[in-house]
């Protein structure tokens, strides 16, 4: 994997944070306040019961979509669903049967600075001083057909901001709320294109590097297409931004776990052939790529079954084990649930996938 040493991880963050312009976000050490009696305990109470509370962004197709529902149907969480499209997301969860009365779809445009704040804020207030428990960073868009840089709405190259630089802004605004959470962890949805330690990263041009971070140097502001300051490539800007969400985690295991005991991981569970993450490429690679990677490589995952991994990845207390990227030995369908946790499937520290934006 390229720029993964300690001080290009440092860079990294403090350059990201500079764009983002949340530098204080992470100063919440110094906000800390003792214990005092909560006069909402009863009203939390019987408004979560003994459910922890679950942001996952991305809910309403692919991974998190599956996510949300093992989540739910565990009857263990309730589920926070970040989307852009509330309409759509209520259609998704009355289509999957999903609990109702403990899932909230929340609106949150990743390709908005403001948005992600809002949301924030809405959560902050929604959760009525319960610790948030777990938050898992899924949502993601990938547009390797695309020829010239599109924007957000902060004039940033728009598959970075979606993918990480949001991402980072939302850790940021709710790791305080995790303070005080048992057990909190903040997980990331990687990319197996970020590693070059993999066929998926390492054999298949572009491969994903950072150089010496001149794009985030200069501010990665519009015509600053790329974070290593060069010219624009669909796929790149995807692995890219998926390479700094799994140094993000790993550099918020270095400085934060110990402070807070808060778990930081990444995972990979498997390649979603058959994902919206893939709705951009063209029909044939859509038609040959899921058999291709079912019947060649062996490493083809339905939606339903990446969607048990990630919850494992949450929800089992073996992966509670901070500066983790988690990812399946042997073949595609080990690590299914909890049923073949307790038989052969094993969880090791490597890989990376990815999640549909919607």
């Amino acid at each position: 994997m390229k720029s993964s040493s300690p001080l290009c991880l440092t860079t990294l963050l403090v350059a990201v944070a500079l764009t983002t312009t949340v530098v204080d976000g992470f100063k919440f050490m110094s906000k800390l306040k003792m214990p005092t009696y909560d006069a909402n305990a009863e009203l939390v109470k019987e408004k979560f019961g003994d459910r922890k509370l679950v942001v996952v962004t991305g809910t309403s197709s692919g991974l998190g979509r599956k996510t949300a529902l093992a989540l739910l149907n565990s009857g263990e969480y309730h589920v926070i669903g970040a989307v852009r499209d509330i309409d759509k997301m209520e259609t998704v969860a009355e289509i999957d049967g999903f609990d109702l009365q403990h899932f909230t779809p929340m609106k949150c445009e990743l390709n908005s600075f403001d948005s992600v704040k809002t949301f924030c804020d809405n959560i902050n207030d929604f959760r009525m001083n319960k610790p948030l428990d777990r938050l898992i960073c899924n949502a993601g868009v990938y547009q390797p057909s695309l020829e010239y840089a599109k924007w957000s709405v902060d004039n940033h190259e728009q598959t970075m901001q979606i993918n990480f630089l949001s991402h980072f802004l939302m850790i940021s605004k709710l790791l305080p709320s995790m303070m005080e959470a048992a057990d909190a962890r903040v997980i990331m949805v990687g990319s197996v294109t970020g590693n070059d330690n993999t066929v998926g990263g390492g054999g298949v041009y572009p491969i994903a590097d950072l150089h010496e971070l001149d794009g985030f140097d200069k501010g990665f502001v519009n015509p600053i297409e790329m974070a290593d300051g060069y010219g624009f490539i669909g796929a790149k800007a995807y692995k890219d931004s998926k390479l700094c969400l799994m140094m993000m985690a790993n550099y918020l295991h270095y400085k934060y776990h110990k402070l807070t005991g808060i778990t930081f991981t990444s995972m990979y569970p498997g390649c979603i052939a058959e994902s919206p993450l893939f709705r951009e490429k063209r029909p044939w690679f859509r038609t040959y790529f899921p058999i291709f990677m079912k019947f060649i490589t062996g490493g083809f995952v339905g939606e339903a079954e990446a969607g048990q991994r990630l919850f494992q990845v949450a929800h089992d207390p073996r992966c509670s084990k901070s500066g983790v990227y988690w990812s399946w030995n042997g073949g595609p369908r080990e690590g299914r649930g909890a049923e073949a946790l307790e038989k052969e499937g094993q969880i090791s520290g490597s890989g990376g996938a990815g999640g549909g934006w919607d």
